[in-house]
């Protein structure tokens, strides 16, 4: 549809249309293994591996949510990251797909999104702000005034029209809502619409009523055709009634999947009825604690899971193990254990099918598109003869054209939800998946804008937070203007005398240590805006490389102000000789270095404390070996390369040739003179050679802090 302007109205989200979809993502044999450190019995420390998940397969279908549940240190947050591409793939073994399609780091960047626990967003920027910068990152390819429109359409279907130009705020600053904080967080990463929505515990922190909000409008963002995958605790009943797919875990094992609404069914065919009143899948968490606390562990519910094998029930009372016989399985012809998706013994049977000319995949489709889904219609896995692959779990089509099928179906065995569930040659066709693959054979652009756009809109967005956060840049020039007049007065036209030449030394190198200092407080505000760097590189919203440059010419105006300022204050007071162009650029290439390390050091450490405990010891070594206490021929051999690694050094030397390379004399002692008692070089180039280093220092930090943020800034486990 149009407006009255003639431009296209886009729905971002096409919300509250439920539609049966197709395809989803799919996993097989999910596996997690870390190298734990713990001591053995003679107190020597030993490796040991151990699973944070253990060969979990399964699917997430599309148009739906899909809820991870259970218990603390179930493994919720570490399965997601698995499947969201957040493990590092040679810690992660195991298959995911998408659409059919198998999932390569590239293709999860590009058609996901990943929301987080905490809302990483700037505090100084409205909420239509927020989400326009979004849309400039995410949506290059689309006029201005599409890009207006369609996050004003996305501001009214999350329910923020009243907060559109409310800041988003932070702990100092009113702003929006939690509620709304989190919903904004939501918007910001499907503005571009992503197929595939990851949120870690969406519902964290907030009220009851904020949380059913913020989970009504993922249940919309899933029923426009989105496969949303969330984690979360304890929801309440309201929140329960719109999950659509249930995953739930116990110490990194798959303990139940499917539907909400069968859950009471499975805890029946374990021998354990939901009492009267009592929510099922809170009793369900309770249930698999009570195994966990037992000798039996959740091994056994686990099990349950994979093959329908009744689980010992467990004394309530004393909570002693009660052995009861596990559910008859009927007779196959055959019949033998095989090994499950993690290579551990199981007593599931798999689907034995001929080969045939024909190329056949079977799967278990899910009850919601079945039509001929028999039994109670729940999902689960259906014991059989012949493995089945678990790629192809959860293919569905709604065109029945599309299904292959083989002319060969056994029996099935019972399953968790059916003791005499019989398998029907309609609930093993499986879609043709190339239509759906021939999808992300030609995926959009890895960025949505070249580098020069991104550049000047991270530029943009810079200027205008340290425009509404003046302390970033305001505090440091207070600083330096105070301290300016304070140099001022107290070295007031300095005596033509030694006296005189003392006192000029300690202003020079008083002021390099200054403007060393000055640049401090770029450690915190720096830390804390790499969380949101971070997560907006995460699915290329823009190049690490714009974010440098972007960064490096927006602090570029402040620190010659900076520069000109304290400049202007303490030159004609002092009396300084030489020319004050040049003092000026000293002073700004100072700076200029100082930014770049700092900048550097922060992007390294992992929190501020840490940051500012390595800035001062920096600090204190550059200031030990810079030439003001021993020169560079008295400081010792082995530690004379500190001298020339130290920041502090060419600032400080400059400004000393800059004062003294005249024919002035002070005290009655020749500028020259004064040079070579300090071991400094006398030529006019070497002055300039002092500015050209400092720039050097400038550039070689930030391209280190590009490697850091390229290479080693990524919220990925190991």
């Amino acid at each position: 549809m149009t407006n009255v302007n003639g431009h296209r109205m886009e729905t971002v989200i096409d919300m509250g249309k439920p539609v049966n979809f197709t395809g989803g993502l799919t996993f097989s044999s999910l596996t997690y293994t870390v190298i734990k450190k713990k001591k053995d019995a003679n107190g020597d420390w030993e490796k040991q591996e151990v699973d944070l998940l253990h060969s979990i397969t399964g699917y997430a279908p599309k148009g739906q949510i899909t809820a991870v549940m259970g218990p603390s240190g179930a493994g919720k947050s570490t399965f997601l990251d698995g499947l969201a591409g957040r493990i590092a793939s040679g810690s992660l073994k195991g298959m995911v797909s998408l659409d059919g399609v198998d999932v390569s780091p590239s293709l999860i960047k590009r058609t996901s999104a990943y929301i987080m626990q905490d809302d990483r967003l700037f505090p100084m920027l409205t909420v239509y702000e927020t989400l326009m910068f979004a849309a400039d990152f995410r949506l290059g390819s689309i006029s201005r005034a599409d890009k207006i429109q369609r996050v004003e359409k996305l501001i009214d279907q999350l329910g923020l029209t009243s907060s559109r130009n409310t800041y988003i705020g932070d702990e100092g600053t009113r702003g929006v809502s939690g509620g709304e904080r989190r919903r904004v967080s939501i918007g910001v990463d499907i503005i571009h619409g992503p197929s595939l929505l990851f949120l870690d515990e969406p519902t964290s922190g907030l009220d009851s009523t904020s949380a059913h909000s913020v989970i009504e409008k993922v249940h919309d963002i899933a029923t426009s055709g989105s496969t949303v995958i969330l984690t979360i605790h304890q929801p309440s009943s309201r929140i329960q009634l719109l999950l659509d797919h249930l995953i739930i875990l116990a110490r990194g094992q798959l303990m139940y999947q499917g539907s909400p609404k069968d859950v009471i069914l499975h805890l029946g065919r374990m021998g354990r009825k939901v009492p009267t009143g009592e929510n099922s899948i809170e009793y369900f968490i309770d249930v698999i604690q009570e195994y966990d606390q037992s000798e039996m562990g959740v091994e056994a519910l686990a099990e349950f899971a994979l093959t329908g094998l009744k689980p010992p029930l467990l004394d309530e009372g004393n909570r002693s193990l009660s052995i009861v016989d596990p559910s008859p399985v009927p007779p196959r012809p055959s019949q033998q254990q095989v090994k499950g998706a993690g290579d551990r013994p199981s007593k599931r049977l798999h689907l034995q099918t001929k080969q045939m000319d024909r190329g056949f995949n079977h799967s278990v489709r899910t009850p919601r598109n079945s039509s001929s889904w028999s039994a109670n219609h729940s999902l689960a896995y259906t014991p059989s003869q012949q493995h089945i692959d678990h790629r192809t779990i959860s293919r569905m089509s709604a065109s029945p054209d599309c299904y292959t099928y083989s002319s060969e179906i056994l029996q099935g065995t019972p399953t968790p939800h059916s003791s005499d569930y019989t398998v029907n040659e309609n609930d093993y066709l499986t879609p043709d998946m190339e239509p759906r693959a021939m999808m992300y054979q030609n995926l959009a652009p890895k960025f949505a804008n070249s580098f020069f756009t991104e550049t000047l809109v991270l530029i943009r967005r810079n200027f205008k937070n340290i425009l509404r956060t003046p302390e970033l840049f305001l505090s440091r020039l207070v600083v330096l203007t105070v301290m300016g007049i304070m140099m001022a007065t107290m070295f007031w036209e300095p005596k033509d005398s030694l006296q005189g030449i003392t006192n000029r030394l300690s202003f020079f190198i008083f002021t390099v240590c200054l403007f060393f200092f000055s640049s401090n407080d770029a450690v915190p505000a720096f830390i804390q805006e790499r969380f949101i760097f971070v997560r907006e590189t995460s699915h290329n919203a823009y190049r690490a490389s714009s974010y440098t440059i972007a960064g490096l010419i927006t602090y570029l105006p402040f620190l010659a102000l900076q520069a000109a300022v304290y400049a202007a204050i303490v030159w004609k007071p002092l009396q300084l000789d030489g020319p004050f162009l040049y003092f000026l650029i000293v002073l700004y290439m100072s700076l200029l270095s100082t930014n770049s390390f700092v900048v550097f050091v922060s992007s390294v450490v992992p929190n501020y404390i840490l940051g500012y405990a390595a800035v001062i010891a920096f600090t204190a070594l550059f200031f030990l070996f810079c030439g003001y206490f021993l020169d560079s021929h008295d400081i010792p051999g082995y530690w004379r390369w500190m001298h020339y690694m130290s920041t502090m050094t060419y600032p400080y030397e400059g400004l000393l040739m800059n004062e003294y390379q005249t024919n002035v004399t002070f005290g009655g002692i020749e500028g020259h003179s004064i040079l070579n008692s300090l071991s400094i070089g006398l030529k006019e180039n070497f002055k300039w050679q002092k500015v050209y280093i400092m720039l050097g220092w400038a550039v070689l930090y930030r391209i280190l802090f590009y490697i850091v943020l390229r290479f080693f800034s990524k919220n990925q486990r190991t």
